[in-house]
């Protein structure tokens, strides 16, 4: 059970005095029943910078302040990658633009296509400051979706909460402060109890390794060796989605188990084998990609999902976009990252295609070992193979960055710059397409991965970004 620091203390806080921190594992807890009276929001202005404010680069950089918390809580919060952290990387972000959304006069909410989720915004008060409602916000969400956080870590959210908050505070009244935070805990708890409706989703975060689960056994199926390595969210295609169901995405049968030495499936394990191994012994340009993209491990690495939020970042700074197109574009990428893993999770139980090292090491090398392997204490992640969820989670996201920003843009992705425990070295694109097929296929020297799950998990993921793509936030104009 979490501690909450009481409302009054909290008052203290946004009263401008002096205040000690929240406790380490909590928000303070306060609902509100109803919005106060006031009058509807203005929304005048032009453009992506219209509304209330006029939203220019210290609004953005509140939202990045935030994100990079996100990007640094990812790489400790437990047990959560990568499917609940696709999911928790939606729903935080539909509530920060559902906050805000009443501020932007060209952007709609999101809700209104979204059966369950509704929030009222029909008294909002003029009063609203939407920079603290945001802060209010994200604290909220972040603190309820990132789960299994150490103590350390989660009070650095109550931290940028409150340090934000005296900034943001300056010169408004009480009434501007309490109101602002009001509304951005309200459509938090809003979309917190939506996420909550979803009774598929939250009772499979609390068990991702469920034991009532069994493999099918078969000829080249994939299966687990001792219970660590058991099956991993194998009822996740039953997760809520928001724009593309499993339903109405693809498959693409993969190629046939054969263990003749000329079959294509053996050719794939082979080339595996090879560029692991030499990938390993020279050190090669191979090795840096796969440590670069591995994002695998708990502790270190920050997880795939997470990975593409680094990412987003970073083309947000480069591209100098407006705070209602880094929102959009946030809702968006939380969709297609969400929806991704859910119609990957299931293909991969729906296929069954073994992973690589059980396959090398009867047919070609009993030795082998995968370069994953000196990071974490098992070779491989724990479910099937195809469709790839790097792959897939890779053009997903790439396929909304693009809709945004174009493809044929040069960028650096620094994720992990500075990093010395693995090779993070930042590495240069050319496109963003580019940027998604390495990332696809640094899962073959990892040696994780043959080919086929890389091309389909990369295919599936453009088929589920064209349709997010095609919802749209933009307000109708008569």
């Amino acid at each position: 059970m979490r501690n909450f620091i009481s409302y009054a203390l909290y008052a203290i806080v946004l009263m401008g005095f002096v205040f000690q921190s929240c406790t380490d594992d909590g928000l303070t807890d306060f609902t509100t029943d109803e919005l106060r009276g006031g009058r509807p929001g203005n929304n005048n202005g032009d453009g992506d910078n219209d509304g209330h404010h006029s939203h220019k680069n210290g609004d953005v950089e509140l939202f990045l302040e935030w994100t990079d918390l996100f990007v640094e809580l990812d790489r400790y919060a437990t047990g959560m990658r990568p499917n609940a952290i696709a999911r928790a990387i939606a729903y935080i972000n539909l509530a920060v633009y559902e906050t805000m959304v009443p501020d932007l006069k060209s952007k709609k909410s999101a809700a209104e296509e979204l059966e369950g989720l509704f929030i009222n915004s029909d008294n909002l008060s003029n009063d609203i400051e939407y920079e603290i409602a945001m802060n209010a916000c994200y604290a909220r969400v972040l603190d309820h979706f990132l789960i299994n956080l150490p103590s350390d870590k989660r009070a650095l959210i109550s931290e940028l909460r409150n340090e934000k908050l005296e900034d943001l505070s300056n010169n408004e009244s009480q009434n501007t402060i309490t109101e602002s935070i009001e509304w951005g805990e309200y459509v938090a708890l809003q979309v917190i109890e939506y996420s909550q409706t979803d009774t598929e989703a939250e009772t499979q975060i609390l068990d991702p390794q469920p034991i009532s689960y069994e493999p099918p056994v078969g000829d080249g199926f994939w299966t687990y060796s001792a219970d660590p390595e058991r099956a991993l969210f194998p009822y996740w295609e039953s997760v809520r989605t928001f724009i593309i169901s499993p339903d109405e995405t693809t498959t693409v049968d993969p190629i046939p188990y054969s263990e003749d030495e000329n079959s294509e499936y053996y050719a794939q394990m082979q080339e595996v084998y090879e560029v692991n191994n030499t990938a390993r012994e020279t050190e090669n340009e191979d090795l840096w990609i796969a440590e670069f993209w591995s994002d695998d491990v708990e502790g270190l690495m920050m997880s795939p999902p997470g990975r593409q939020v680094s990412i987003a970042r970073q083309l947000i700074k480069k591209e100098d976009l407006s705070l209602s197109k880094t929102l959009a574009l946030f809702v968006k990428l939380g969709f297609s990252l969400n929806d991704a893993a859910v119609s990957t999770w299931k293909y991969k139980y729906e296929h069954m295609v073994m992973r690589p090292t059980e396959y090398v090491r009867v047919f070609i090398d009993p030795e082998f070992q995968t370069n994953l392997y000196k990071f974490i204490y098992w070779p491989n992640p724990s479910f099937p193979g195809y469709p790839s969820g790097h792959s897939c989670f890779a053009s997903a996201a790439a396929g909304v960055f693009i809709d945004f920003v174009g493809n044929e843009i040069k960028f650096t992705d620094r994720s992990h710059e500075g990093r010395t425990e693995f090779l993070g070295e930042p590495r240069t694109f050319n496109s963003l397409e580019d940027l998604a097929e390495e990332n696809a296929f640094s899962r073959i020297p990892l040696g994780v991965h043959v080919r086929m799950d890389c091309e389909e998990g990369l295919r599936l993921g453009y088929e589920i970004a064209d349709a997010i793509n095609e919802f749209s936030l933009e307000k109708e104009h008569n």
